[in-house]
């Protein structure tokens, strides 16, 4: 069998960022399929407050410079990495000084949801595929962390969907326990369908809620992990009823769970 090649696109890492289930996990699972002889890389934005100094941030510049236009503005794709020296793993950080030099991560000082944490999604979706491309890499599993990542199967399978780099991969989704309240912002169909995401079912993202959103990507996905005990159990429910294929929520850190994940690409 070939190596699995896993592209993990992560909402939050540790220990980049506090130390919390998903931020657990997405660490872990990198270093435990890399150990297990895939082939692996891992992105997530460069958040404000991480301290680049102190992880040892650097630009990579013959990745970065190139200009994204978001909402009819330009903004500029800037790439950095680090290693996690422990886990023997580098980590691809996605970087733009309008979206992510705030000292924050999705939410401001009171609690509040930024309001263009869609337009910072999108970019993070982007920026992290043209990326890829840059480094002619040909992931053949794409395992999307957190609801912030949310946007790349739509890329992968309306945008990019003739790239060669993309072309034989399959998309698993996690379902955890970030649900956010509310909705994102309302024209976030509109911005969608500008960027050439477009097909029949994206009705459903014309209330843009946490629910509404996951049920319209997991129809693009080959695979649903539940990754927390309390994730969405009617989100689990309409994957099954799609039939995707679904790792159960397994607790705890042992080594059969990562044996678990691995047979689960496996089979994809």
């Amino acid at each position: 069998m070939a190596t699995n090649k896993i592209l993990y696109v992560c909402q939050e890492i540790s220990p980049y960022l506090p130390e919390n289930e998903l931020s657990k996990l997405s660490l872990e699972l990198a270093r435990q399929m890399q150990e297990r002889g895939c082939e692996v890389r891992t992105f997530m934005p460069r958040y404000g407050c991480i301290n680049e100094r102190r992880n040892q941030l650097h630009e990579v510049i013959r990745l970065s410079g190139m200009n994204l236009i978001i909402n009819d503005n330009d903004h500029q794709l800037i790439i950095k990495v680090a290693s996690i020296p422990s886990a023997r793993i580098q980590i691809y950080f996605i970087d733009n000084d309008d979206y992510f030099s705030r000292r924050a991560v999705l939410h401001d000082a009171e609690g509040k949801f930024f309001e263009d944490n869609d337009d910072r999604a999108i970019f993070f979706a982007r920026g992290m595929l043209e990326t890829v491309k840059k480094l002619r890499w040909s992931p053949t599993i794409v395992h999307c962390h957190g609801w912030f990542s949310a946007i790349v199967p739509m890329y992968l399978k309306r945008v990019f969907y003739d790239d060669p780099l993309f072309r034989d991969l399959k998309i698993v989704l996690s379902l955890t326990g970030d649900r956010f309240d509310g909705t994102l912002a309302d024209d976030f169909k509109q911005k969608l369908e500008g960027e050439g995401i477009m097909d029949s079912n994206m009705k459903i993202l014309e209330t843009p809620s946490y629910e509404n959103l996951y049920r319209y990507v997991i129809d693009y996905a080959d695979g649903v992990v539940v990754t927390s005990a309390d994730a969405d159990s009617s989100l689990v429910e309409y994957a099954r009823s799609k039939g995707k294929k679904v790792l159960e929520y397994q607790a705890g850190e042992e080594k059969e769970i990562f044996d678990n994940y691995k047979r689960f690409y496996d089979e994809l």
